[in-house]
């Protein structure tokens, strides 16, 4: 389920760069920062308004755990979001990519202090080659990096993802309803999303022109449908069953989805919504990156045999 959600997200690479061009055309020279706020405000909106629609009758049965645990995945999630975005303005996307994924190592680092012991060498062998794969995947150079405002946001940014799936393992939380939590969830950034549109909006005309673009709204239902409610419903769903050390390594096939969607919809959209987007070509950073990618996923997933 977890693989299917970073399939999901994955999707999200070449669409968002979709409408991001598709608002370039519309409202060329607005600001970085609207140009954010307008990818993820709407999103976020529809997909609690979903969930207020849907759970309509059990909007009295919200626990204290659940409004906890929502706003705390929420205010994760968002403060995770705007860094990314606005970290990657000031550095190259293999860069961002690469420090985003750090939670890889992270997460086991974190939990090994927390319980004062390591999670063993094949986990530490596992975050070496999901680093190694996403770094070979988005043509990462050592040489070229240098810590500047994005870079220090981006690794930010991966902090702010690793408690937000730290969140979701603690036992506090293990009898709370995904629905309902996720719902708080949206709203929290669905709250946020909406208070950085009010301020980088130049005017209202500008955001309904965009509402009022078929391609624009039909790109928007789709990260709706697919990369936000259907993602984050699996995640919240069912990462649960697993610890945060695994999920953390399974999230990393997202860039790998990514490129993969990349190499065929990006000339559909470009049909479609009347920009000019080319197909990604498939290279040898993506059969090297993805395989290392995958091995250690599949060498995690390995269990010693039980003694009898």
């Amino acid at each position: 389920m977890l693989l299917l959600a970073s399939a999901f997200w994955g999707l999200s690479f070449p669409a968002i760069k979709a409408v991001v061009l598709v608002h370039e055309t519309l409202l060329p020279g607005g600001s970085n920062w609207f140009v954010t706020a307008m990818s993820v405000a709407p999103r976020y909106l529809l997909a609690a308004l979903v969930l207020l629609l849907w759970q309509a009758r059990s909007l009295g049965k919200i626990t204290r755990g659940e409004l906890r645990q929502g706003l705390e995945l929420g205010l994760f999630a968002s403060a995770g979001t705007v860094l990314q975005n606005d970290g990657l303005q000031f550095t190259s996307a293999s860069v961002s990519a690469f420090l985003t994924q750090l939670y890889a190592v992270m997460i086991p680092a974190l939990v090994a202090l927390r319980l004062r012991r390591s999670p063993g060498a094949r986990v530490w062998l596992c975050g070496i080659l999901v680093l190694t794969g996403v770094g070979i995947l988005g043509h990462f150079d050592w040489r070229t990096l240098s810590f500047g405002r994005g870079e220090w946001e981006t690794l930010a940014c991966s902090v702010f993802f690793m408690g937000q799936i730290l969140c979701l393992e603690r036992r506090e939380f293990a009898t709370n309803d995904p629905l309902r939590t996720t719902l708080v969830m949206f709203l929290v950034q669905a709250l946020a999303f909406s208070v950085l549109l009010f301020f980088t909006a130049p005017s209202a005309t500008a955001i309904w022109q965009l509402c009022a673009s078929p391609s624009w709204l039909g790109l928007t239902l789709a990260l709706t449908a697919i990369c936000t409610l259907a993602a984050f419903l699996l995640m919240n769903t069912w990462q649960p069953k697993i610890t945060a050390t695994e999920a953390g390594l399974i999230y990393c096939f997202e860039p790998i989805f990514g490129s993969l969607l990349a190499l065929v919809l990006p000339a559909f959209f470009s049909v479609w919504c009347g920009i000019a987007y080319a197909n990604e070509t498939a290279t040898w950073a993506l059969l090297v990156g993805g395989g290392l990618i995958t091995v250690a996923n599949v060498l995690l997933q390995l269990r010693p045999p039980s003694k009898v």
